[in-house]
C-alpha cells in the first residue's frame, strides 16, 4: 500500500501545471505598443481591443485554476511614457494542495512617465489550499502605479469557507532604486479560526489591498470622500510617496464594491471584465 501511495504522489508531482508570460511595451508616436512576448505552459495573455493611446492585457490560465505544486511566473516591463492595464479573464481559483504549495511570482517594472495598472479579479482560496505569492515591483521616480489585489478565503455565497491551509503573500516595491515598501503576510494552519479573531478579520472572508503611486494627502481626501458608502472595513493612509487602502469584508461582493468605489476616486478606468 505504501509503495502505491508513493507512486501516486510521484505521478501527482510530475503532473503539475507550469505557466509563464513575459513581455514589454514601448511607446511609438504617443501610442503604447507591445514588444517581445513569451508564453509557455498554461498561462496566456491576450490584448482584446485597440485603444487610443494605452494598451490592455488579459491573462488566461488554461489549466482552469491553480493546484498544489503548480508554478506561474509573470514578468512585465513598461517602458518610458507607456500606459498599460492588466487584468484576468476570471477569478483565479487556488485548490487544495496535498503536497507542495503552489507558487505565483509577479515582477512588474515601469519606466519614467509610464503608468501601469495591475487590476486582476479576485483570487479565491479553497479549503486546504496552500500558495506562496511574490510581487517584485520596480518603478522609476516618475512612473505611476495602480495595483489592487483581492483574496477570498472560500466562496461564502456557496456555503464554502477556508478552514485549513497556507497563504504567504510577499510584496516588495522599489521606487527610483530605493525600497519604499516591504511586507510579507503569512496565514497558515487553522486559517478560519485566525480570521475569526477581532484583531485579524473579525470573521471576514475577504481581504484586499490597493497600492497607488504616487499618493499624497490630497489623494487621501478624495478616497475618504466615499467612506460613508463602505460595506466593510477600509483603512487608507499614505507614506513614502504612495497611498494604500486596506480592505476587509464579510464576503467578496462587499469588498469588491468597496474596492471599486476607491478605484473610481483615483480616476482609473476599470477593465470591462470587472463590470460584467
Amino acid at each position: 500500500m505504501r509503495s502505491e501511495l508513493s507512486a501516486t504522489s510521484t505521478v501527482f508531482e510530475a503532473n503539475r501545471a507550469r505557466g509563464a508570460v513575459s513581455f514589454d511595451v514601448h511607446a511609438r508616436d504617443g501610442v503604447t505598443r507591445r514588444g517581445a512576448l513569451h508564453e509557455s505552459g498554461s498561462l496566456r495573455v491576450r490584448f482584446p481591443s485597440p485603444e487610443t493611446d494605452g494598451l490592455s492585457g488579459v491573462f488566461i490560465n488554461t489549466a482552469g485554476g491553480v493546484a498544489g505544486g503548480d508554478r506561474f511566473d509573470i514578468e512585465i516591463s513598461a517602458a518610458e511614457a507607456t500606459r498599460l492595464t492588466l487584468t484576468t479573464a476570471a477569478a483565479e481559483k487556488i485548490y487544495r494542495a496535498p503536497g507542495a504549495a503552489s507558487q505565483i511570482n509577479i515582477a512588474l517594472k515601469a519606466g519614467a512617465g509610464a503608468h501601469l495598472a495591475w487590476l486582476p479579479q479576485e483570487t479565491i482560496l479553497f479549503d486546504r489550499a496552500r500558495v506562496q505569492r511574490c510581487f517584485d515591483i520596480e518603478l522609476d521616480e516618475a512612473a505611476s502605479l495602480l495595483l489592487c489585489e483581492i483574496v477570498v478565503f472560500g466562496r461564502t455565497a456557496m456555503g464554502e469557507r477556508m478552514e485549513q491551509g497556507g497563504f504567504v503573500d510577499r510584496w516588495r516595491l522599489r521606487r527610483g532604486g530605493r525600497l519604499v515598501f516591504a511586507e510579507t503576510v503569512r496565514l497558515d494552519g487553522n486559517i478560519g479560526a485566525k480570521l475569526a479573531g477581532s484583531a485579524v478579520a473579525k470573521g471576514g472572508a475577504a481581504i484586499g489591498t490597493a497600492l497607488i503611486v504616487p499618493g499624497d494627502e490630497a489623494l487621501l481626501d478624495r478616497l475618504r470622500d466615499v467612506s460613508d458608502s463602505f460595506a466593510g472595513e477600509v483603512g487608507i493612509s499614505a507614506w513614502n510617496g504612495f497611498a494604500m487602502a486596506r480592505f476587509c469584508a464579510q464576503d467578496a461582493a462587499r469588498l469588491r464594491a468597496d474596492m471599486m468605489a476607491v478605484l473610481a476616486r483615483t480616476g482609473a478606468a476599470l477593465p470591462r471584465l470587472w463590470l460584467n
